[in-house]
């Protein structure tokens, strides 16, 4: 038996009902061009994988914007603006939280959403991917005044338009167990990953919003272990060769 089996058997189970499972993958945290990166692009060659990379705006510059511009595959998402902590010592960490003045942190994710636009071209897309996945939930109804058109955290979304103008799709799959730092395991991940693939399938009519979100794995290339790399690879092979899944591109994914 293998530990890809469960998976198999619920993507056979959408493929005999005559449905597409879609996914997407996010990866966290990149700035610049270090040999983690390399690794992980290679995984979107062959056979094309579509990728989107939540990029750092303070962090990042020419260096990766020429590494990522001959590739097709990969679209860039705004990864909140430093990836600082701004939360207290009993508080979980957050940079776009109530813990500064609204302007200052709206202003922050104005200059980084420029940075990108710049650095990055057509591969930029308005979309905010928030550090460690939280918001202060009154920054969410201004990001459209902002000009961004989509919102990705981490869990089951309750609403695909949280707001007018902004798409919500989160992701479902974290590759990494974060209190350990390191790779989650085989059984947990692809359990994870079943597990909103079949909430999806049960509540495609009493629950639309949630039903029709996008499966979302995320990886962060910046602490992957061996394993961690071996079963990203071994998963984006399953899923590409099974008839019922279909990888999206980011813009597929936040678009209209």
């Amino acid at each position: 038996m293998s530990d890809f089996d469960p998976l198999r058997r619920e993507l056979d189970r959408w493929g005999e009902a005559g449905r597409q499972a879609s996914w997407w993958w996010r990866d966290d945290d990149a700035s610049q061009p270090v040999p983690a990166l390399d690794r992980l692009l290679r995984l979107t060659e062959a056979p094309a994988r579509k990728l989107a990379l939540a990029v750092v705006p303070a962090e990042t510059g020419e260096a990766l914007a020429a590494r990522l511009r001959n590739n097709p595959q990969v679209q860039v998402l705004q990864h909140g603006y430093a990836h600082q902590n701004h939360a207290g010592d009993r508080e979980k960490k957050i940079e776009l939280g109530p813990q500064r003045p609204a302007q200052i942190v709206i202003g922050e994710l104005a200059t980084g959403k420029l940075r990108l636009e710049s650095l990055f071209g057509r591969q930029a897309l308005a979309v905010l991917v928030p550090p460690w996945n939280r918001i202060a939930p009154a920054l969410v109804p201004i990001l459209p005044e902002l000009g961004y058109s989509g919102l990705s955290q981490f869990a089951p979304r309750a609403r695909r338009y949280p707001v007018r103008g902004l798409t919500q799709s989160n992701c479902h799959l974290d590759l990494i167990d974060w209190q350990n730092r390191r790779f989650l395991g085989s059984a947990a991940a692809i359990s994870a990953l079943v597990k909103h693939l079949a909430l999806r399938y049960a509540n495609s009519a009493a629950q639309p919003d949630l039903a029709s979100e996008p499966s979302g794995i995320m990886s962060h290339h910046l602490v992957h272990d061996n394993e961690a790399w071996a079963f990203l690879e071994r998963l984006l092979s399953a899923l590409h060769e099974h008839p019922a899944a279909r990888n999206l591109a980011a813009n597929e994914v936040f678009g209209p």
